[in-house]
């Protein structure tokens, strides 16, 4: 399953906390971030994903977080 995110996450040093945090969460996971495109895309490909843990993770840092559809 691949689950992608639109965030607001700017700098490459906050996309490596970012991934750090959710590979806690989803140890098994490929995770990462896109910084070029301009929804800035977080993609997670896991086996299961709980976009609501996911988007709660990136508030708790003060970043917005929405799936895309």
């Amino acid at each position: 399953m691949i689950e992608v995110f639109k965030t607001n996450v700017q700098e490459v040093e906050q996309s490596i906390l970012i991934v750090g945090k959710l590979l806690e969460h989803f140890p098994d996971s490929i995770i990462n971030f896109d910084l070029e495109d301009c929804d800035k895309i977080l993609r997670i490909h896991a086996s299961s994903i709980s976009n609501r843990q996911i988007i709660a993770l990136l508030h708790s840092y003060g970043f917005h977080c929405e799936v895309l559809p």
